[in-house]
Parts: structure tokens; C-alpha cells; sequence
């Protein structure tokens, strides 16, 4: 395995992750393989510092990423991170993660992605905005609609793709919409777009049941973290008359062995902030999570959640997710033996990407389809994209996740081989 110089050894980061993952995949390269350390270098990686004048004068400083992983199918795509625990192996891994991603959904785009090691709930909404066009500057040289095209993540919102297109837009003296996504309707924002990684989520997750012989229509369902991913694919599962049992996030894990109001726990947590105290269902331990009997596990939280340990442990089916590189490579071996089906990160949430793209699009022509159509055009690329990895599985005789990288890095290799090297 190639390792960088400014890299762990820790096997468990999610840059080494993703290179376990790739490493799996060169075996179905063929003569492609020669070009295989394309998929183990950034293309770019740069860290900035970003002074911010805080509300009571003092100063402090906080450090940002962007790293552009690979280029070769079009401009970067990938969102930006507000959390405690970013960091540039952490950054990344996302990165490289987003080329796949858009290469299994055939999105003509290229991987990257962002983030400040900063708390936004400490922050104030004007430190917030201080910070995100600080930010947004110093990492303005390298990003645009034809260069590479942030957009929201744990952390971020609508209102920060706000104030990053402002932004770049003030820098470059033109308004340019197309230079973020997940932006505000208003400001060339695409209907869909907020819910659409956890209805990517759904629809590639009942798709896969059918195929399995699982019913959705009774199966019970567990979720892992309930923010925009979360909350809507347990909405949607709900609706579509599954029973979520057990639901968890920062603040607590609360059961109901009969289902979840979900609508009510979605008020609940936006009065509050958390589903903590939640009266509909009872609270268990963080780790009792694991151990619960549920048919779909949906991981919508951080990376490196199923660890061999819980994977030993788990009683599902299905695992959806919606997260990114939830799942650690001992861990997809365990549940392949235990025949648990997982559907991988890099098809199961790029519904966010897909609308993202036709974000993007609509933006460049200035004319916006209605949510209908947004819809219907998401499910059918999710589905096609999950046809073929599910024949390439079949093919190769491997998992899913295999299956997923052998498409995507077919692509971004033949991509990368035609264009050659300059000079």
C-alpha cells in the first residue's frame, strides 16, 4: 500500500479506508491497473489558516481544508465540513471518496471536499459568517464553477453556501450561482436538494430489498444519526409502512419497539435541538444500539462506526449508507460471511450529488425544473447506477462495494488514460 509522507499509520483513518478499498478493486483493473496510484494521490491539497475577530474582540485562528482528489472526469464536487474533529487525512479520504461516487453515478465530475476544525454551535451566526468568507477567500483561488464546486456537510447549511457564493461571487466582481450547491432556492438553489441524499437513501434501499426477498412494508428499521440523512430516510420508510424501532444521535438512543412517530420526533428535535427526552420511546445505552433486532441498519452519523466487533454482533439484513465510509473494511468481510447485505456509501447516499449536478446545470442554463421532475430524475440514475453494480457484482462475484469501485474506477481511469500525462 502507498502511503504519503503527511499521512498516519493509523489503520483505522478513513484515508487508509478508502485505500484498503481500493486496494481490493485492482485485482478487476486489468491492463488499467497501470494507472492505479492515480486513485492514491490528491491531486491538491491545501490547508489555510482563517484569523477570525470573535464578537468580544479577541482573535483566534482556526485551520481549514480543501483538497481536490482527482480532476480527470470534470470539476471537483464535494462538500464542506464544520466539525471539531476535521482533519487533512479526514478531508481527504471524503475527497477521494466523492471521485468515486460520482464516477458509479456516471456525474461528470471530479472528487473534492472541504472542512474547518471548528464547533458551529459555539459560534455565533456572525462569527459563523465571518468565518465562512474568510474561509471562502483564501480557498477562492482554487475553487469555481468549472474548478471545483463546494457544497454543504455535517456542519453547513444552506445559509453558508449563501455566504460562500456571495463571497467568491464579490471576489470575481460578477454574481456567479454556479460556484456552490445546496444553495437557497432563491439564490439558484434546486428544489430536492434537501432531501435528497436520504431519498437516495430509500430508494436505493427498497430496490436492494426487493432483490434480497426482504418486505419493506413491516421490516423494522434502525437509524444512526438524525440529521438531513437520517430524518428523511426514516421519514420515507416510515411512510412507506416500515417500523422504525431505534433511533440515535449525539444526545441519546431512543427505542420504541412498536415504531417511532418519526413526524413527532422531527418536531421534537427541531425544538430542542436533539432527540434526547424524547417521550415517544424509551432511552437505552449508546452501545445497546448495536445489539437491538432490526432488519435495515441505516449509519447516517460519522465514518468508522461498524467496526469487526459490532459487525460480529449485528442481527440485520440490509445495512443503507447513508454516511460516508461508515463501515471498516474488516468489518464488510465479517458481514459478507454473515450474508448482510450492505448497499456502499459511494451509491446509497450520492442522491445529494445528483441533485447537486442538476443544481448545477439548472444554474448554467437559468432554467430551474420543478421538484417532480428533480425526483423522478434522481430515482432513475440511483437506480441505474445500482443495476450496475448489482450485474458487476454478479460478474466479478463480489460485494457490492467491490463491485461499485470496479464501475467507478473503470471510468476515472479510461478517463485519466485518454487524457494523458502533461507534459
Amino acid at each position: 500500500m502507498h502511503s504519503l509522507s503527511y499521512v498516519s499509520e493509523n489503520s483505522h483513518s478513513a484515508w487508509a479506508t478508502y485505500l484498503a478499498q481500493v486496494e481490493r478493486v485492482l485485482p478487476h483493473l486489468g491492463d488499467l491497473s497501470r494507472w492505479a496510484d492515480t486513485l492514491r494521490h490528491p491531486k491538491r491539497a491545501l490547508i489555510v489558516d482563517i484569523p477570525l475577530e470573535m464578537d468580544d474582540g479577541t482573535v483566534r485562528h482556526f485551520e481549514g481544508f480543501r483538497v481536490q482528489h482527482n480532476l480527470s472526469r470534470g470539476p471537483g464536487k464535494g462538500g464542506v465540513r464544520y466539525h471539531p474533529d476535521v482533519n487533512l487525512e479526514e478531508v481527504m479520504a471524503l475527497s477521494a471518496w466523492m471521485t468515486i461516487k460520482c464516477a458509479a453515478l456516471n456525474l461528470p465530475f471530479g472528487g473534492a471536499k472541504g472542512g474547518i476544525r471548528v464547533d458551529p454551535r459555539e459560534l455565533s451566526i456572525k462569527e459563523l459568517e465571518r468565518l465562512t468568507r474568510r474561509y471562502t477567500s483564501e480557498i477562492g483561488n482554487i475553487i469555481g464553477p468549472q474548478q471545483d464546486i463546494p457544497a454543504p456537510d455535517v456542519g453547513t447549511n444552506p445559509q453558508v453556501m449563501a455566504w460562500m457564493m456571495d463571497t467568491w461571487s464579490m471576489n470575481v466582481g460578477a454574481t456567479s450561482t454556479g460556484v456552490v450547491t445546496g444553495k437557497p432556492i432563491h439564490l439558484g438553489g434546486s428544489l430536492g436538494r434537501v432531501k435528497a441524499t436520504g431519498r437516495g437513501v430509500f430508494v436505493t434501499g427498497t430496490a436492494m430489498a426487493e432483490r434480497i426477498g426482504l418486505k419493506v412494508q413491516g421490516c423494522c428499521v434502525a437509524v444512526q444519526g438524525f440529521g438531513n440523512v437520517g430524518s428523511v430516510a426514516a421519514s420515507l420508510f416510515s411512510e412507506a409502512g416500515a417500523k422504525v424501532i431505534v433511533i440515535q444521535d449525539h444526545s441519546a438512543t431512543v427505542l420504541n419497539d412498536d415504531g417511532l412517530d418519526i413526524a413527532a420526533l422531527i418536531a421534537w428535535q427541531q425544538q430542542y435541538g436533539c432527540i434526547a427526552g424524547f417521550p415517544g420511546g424509551r432511552t437505552i445505552s449508546s452501545d445497546d444500539f448495536w445489539l437491538q433486532g432490526f432488519d435495515i441498519l441505516i449509519p447516517a452519523a460519522l465514518e468508522g462506526q461498524i467496526t469487526a466487533e459490532r459487525a460480529n454482533t449485528l442481527q440485520c439484513r440490509l445495512i443503507l449508507e447513508g454516511a460516508n465510509g461508515p463501515t471498516l473494511p474488516e468489518a464488510d468481510d465479517i458481514l459478507l460471511a454473515r450474508d448482510i447485505t450492505v448497499i456502499p456509501d459511494v451509491i446509497c447516499n450520492a442522491g445529494g450529488v445528483t441533485v447537486s449536478y442538476f443544481e448545477w446545470v439548472q444554474d448554467f442554463s437559468s432554467f430551474f425544473w420543478n421538484e417532480e421532475e428533480i425526483n423522478a430524475r434522481l430515482d432513475q440514475i440511483m437506480t441505474q447506477a445500482l443495476d450496475a453494480v448489482w450485474q458487476k457484482a454478479r460478474a466479478l462475484d463480489v460485494t457490492l462495494r467491490t463491485a461499485a469501485y470496479a464501475v467507478a474506477c473503470e471510468r476515472i481511469l479510461i478517463a485519466r488514460q485518454e487524457r494523458g500525462l502533461y507534459p
